[in-house]
């Protein structure tokens, strides 16, 4: 087994997988896609532009450059908040939580309140509320039982409320967000299932707690990369990905941007008769905001060919569960969605043949898209294909080189060569 650094694929993993994709007579290098897999997360936290996403922008444009595309930066701003201390404590339990986006924060004195259980009846007034939510793969603060349990708490006068997102690793899950409302006025704060115990003891007692949310917050430039290899072409394929998440995003962001790379290679070297337009986006964190900026100036619906959307944890490692430990598995997370348009869903169903969760290919439309290709379908265009997922570390900071390697992204890239070789027919 190796380090959080380099996953679980050693020398000899990469070499079965070389001789593999020759064996196919793949052009794919499995051992240049671990390097690209290694690269991504070695930036660090990639939080919309914070010095990790920036660095991965820079990164990016130099090697598109290299093969041809020509690139450039949409900037936009997005919120920021650099943490001095998140903590939540109460007798000696002292607990590190996640500023919930956008930042309402309680200053270096922190908040002192009595420490109370949302799910109990009665008066939460001036109380830090503990909102215990039900077991899900959480990732965004708009879904109905995280919005409505925290509306109730704040309607019911509590003066800050920190969420315990029960899900499948006890670790704390970030939340997405939206930029187009106000933030909530009083703090929030996200807490790890494996830490609340102390706490929700504290809260049946009737003992306080202090959380303390300190740091600087306001806005900060971002950027989108767009890159284009322009064929004098009638019609463009675009091929995006986002690049930003809230932590080192190795797995979940990364296996999809090795994807994309992959693709983007591809397409430099083989002439499908279309322009091609690559996108990286920034602001993915703040519900796909770098998205939105680009679809304000992308190539017309009537002039696009396809959008090829490669989202969220593309391919990520499943974990055995025996009791309390997670075991590493040599497979995939089967909770990954894709979805294609009516035209070639039939096309690309069969590109993904035998790839857990991705096999099950689904008509993209209201109710089975997702990430930025909601975007997409809404702005009219119509050849489209879209993955997404969220996988067992998905938005928490153990998403790290243990949960990816080229084994498990090799088969993804290849097959999205079939399916996009099918769009573009």
């Amino acid at each position: 087994m190796l380090s959080s650094r380099r996953g679980f694929l050693g020398a000899a993993g990469l070499a079965s997988l070389a001789g593999a994709a020759s064996a196919q007579g793949a052009a794919e290098d499995p051992v240049w896609l671990q390097a690209q897999l290694e690269r991504y997360h070695g930036f660090g936290i990639k939080a919309s532009g914070g010095p990790g996403d920036n660095a991965c922008g820079a990164w990016l444009e130099e090697t598109l450059r290299g093969w041809g595309y020509v690139c450039r930066r949409q900037p936009f701003d997005v919120p920021c908040f650099e943490a001095r201390q998140a903590t939540l404590s109460s007798g000696p339990a002292q607990a590190t939580v996640i500023p919930q986006a956008i930042v309402a924060p309680t200053g270096p004195q922190g908040l002192t309140a009595p420490l109370r259980l949302a799910s109990d009846r009665g008066d939460l007034s001036g109380a830090i509320a503990i909102v215990v939510l039900p077991y899900a793969r959480w990732a965004a603060l708009a879904q109905p039982p995280v919005a409505q349990a925290l509306n109730q708490a704040f309607s019911r006068g509590a003066a800050a409320a920190v969420l315990v997102t029960t899900g499948p690793t006890g670790e704390a899950i970030a939340l997405n967000v939206t930029t187009h409302r106000p933030g909530y006025a009083r703090p929030v704060a996200i807490l790890a299932p494996k830490d609340a115990q102390p706490f929700l003891a504290a809260a049946a007692a009737g003992r306080s707690g202090t959380l303390i949310v300190d740091g600087k917050g306001g806005k900060r430039e971002a950027f989108n990369v767009i890159a284009k290899l322009d064929r004098k072409a009638r019609r463009t394929v675009i091929l995006s990905t986002p690049r930003s998440g809230w932590f080192t995003c190795a797995a979940e962001r990364g296996s999809g941007l090795a994807v994309w790379l992959s693709l983007a290679r591809w397409l430099s070297r083989s002439d499908h008769g279309v322009n091609v337009e690559l996108l990286a986006t920034s602001g993915h964190e703040y519900e796909y905001l770098g998205g939105e900026h680009y679809l304000a100036q992308a190539p017309a619906p009537a002039v696009t060919k396809a959008w090829i959307q490669i989202g969220a944890s593309a391919a990520a490692r499943d974990w055995h569960e025996l009791g309390p430990r997670l075991l590493p598995l040599p497979s995939a997370d089967s909770q990954r969605v894709l979805t294609a348009s009516a035209d070639i869903v039939g096309p690309v169903r069969a590109a993904f043949h035998g790839l857990p969760g991705l096999e099950a290919t689904y008509l993209a439309d209201q109710t089975t898209a997702g990430g930025e290709l909601i975007n997409v379908l809404n702005a009219g265009y119509a050849r489209m294909i879209g993955l997404y997922g969220g996988h067992r570390y998905f938005h928490t900071r153990a998403d790290d080189m243990r949960c990816v390697s080229a084994e498990l992204v090799a088969p993804v890239a290849m097959a999205f060569r079939t399916a996009v070789s099918a769009a573009l027919a």
